[in-house]
């Protein structure tokens, strides 16, 4: 999608840090963090949300997981602890039309969440 921010991101047209990435995902720190650490997890195909996500999609969603878990390996939070949260839609707090997780570590996480 030529308007969506982490396309233009994945495609290289808007500068970021880019933390980790493979064939089927992207990992970089997020513009305005939340937590010490603070990492998006996108998928390079484009999914508006989680909830638009479809069964042939289940092993891209299974590979988006595996890669928040190398994330959080190589930002030294996996053994501290991380919370891993994916918004969908406007009333879950989604404000980029692009599937991704974020990654939050860095410090305690307070429960319940926002």
């Amino acid at each position: 999608m030529s308007d969506c921010l982490f396309c233009k991101i994945r495609d290289g047209e808007l500068p970021t840090e880019i933390v980790w990435q493979d064939d089927q995902a992207l990992a970089f720190r997020d513009l305005h963090p939340q937590a010490p650490t603070h990492i998006l997890v996108i998928p390079r195909q484009h999914i508006t949300s989680l909830a638009a996500a479809k069964k042939p999609d289940a092993a891209l969603l299974g590979h988006l997981q595996f890669s928040v878990a190398e994330v959080a390996r190589l930002s030294g939070v996996a053994e501290s602890g991380y919370r891993v949260v994916c918004n969908s839609g406007t009333q879950g707090g989604q404000t980029v039309l692009h599937l991704h997780l974020h990654v939050l570590g860095g410090r305690a996480m307070n429960w319940p969440p926002g």
